[in-house]
């Protein structure tokens, strides 16, 4: 799951408990139990949504997986040393895009040169407040987790990754890839969402 707004914003929520509430409804009308499954961002959206009853596990791919009162934004907030820096621009009508000159080498360094420029092109903008929505409740705390580590990432460090992951208890599996490693390996994200849904 990928929960940015689009740039009409005409029914797409612009809050992480906007995110949020959009997919317990969904979850609402399930039968049976789900997997929730978050990219990036998205994963704070599954940390906090992952609580529905309907949840039987959680996967993160390349994700934040934020602890109680953490959000996104502060999670980013102060990089260690040496950290890649995502080249987010300055806010514009509070609203975040990557800046397209330096998408492919941050966000898509393995994607083929044609589809990283799709990507860059057709990128929604994200909004501000979405970005520093607290969690207040990580589920990864009483639901399974497992975790994609892309170990070439230059948006979110490996190092954070595999930090998070520790932190969540989380069945980690690490590949080579870029922060869109769903899209450069799609048969790894593939199997480790498999993994998650065949325990439950």
């Amino acid at each position: 799951m990928k929960a940015c707004p689009s740039r009409s914003g005409a029914t797409i929520n612009l809050s992480l408990d906007g995110d949020v509430a959009a997919t317990r409804q969904v979850l609402d009308s399930l039968g049976e139990p789900a997997v929730l499954v978050g990219h990036s961002y998205g994963g704070a959206v599954i940390t906090e949504a992952g609580n529905h009853p309907n949840v039987a596990a959680l996967v993160y791919i390349a994700a934040f997986a934020p602890d109680k009162g953490e959000s996104v934004g502060s999670l980013i907030a102060d990089p260690p040393p040496g950290a890649p820096v995502p080249p987010i621009l300055p806010p514009r009508d509070g609203f975040l895009l990557l800046d397209r000159d330096k998408f492919a080498a941050s966000f898509a360094a393995d994607v083929p040169e044609k589809l990283a420029a799709f990507m860059a092109d057709s990128q929604l903008p994200c909004n501000v407040d979405a970005l520093n929505g607290a969690v207040s409740e990580p589920a990864w705390r009483t639901k399974p987790s497992w975790y994609l580590v892309s170990a070439d990432d230059h948006m979110i460090p490996p190092a954070a990754q595999r930090a998070m992951s520790e932190r969540a208890k989380a069945t980690v599996t690490e590949s080579p890839g870029s922060h869109a490693v769903y899209v450069s390996q799609p048969a790894v994200a593939a199997a480790v969402i498999t993994q998650a849904a065949q325990t439950h």
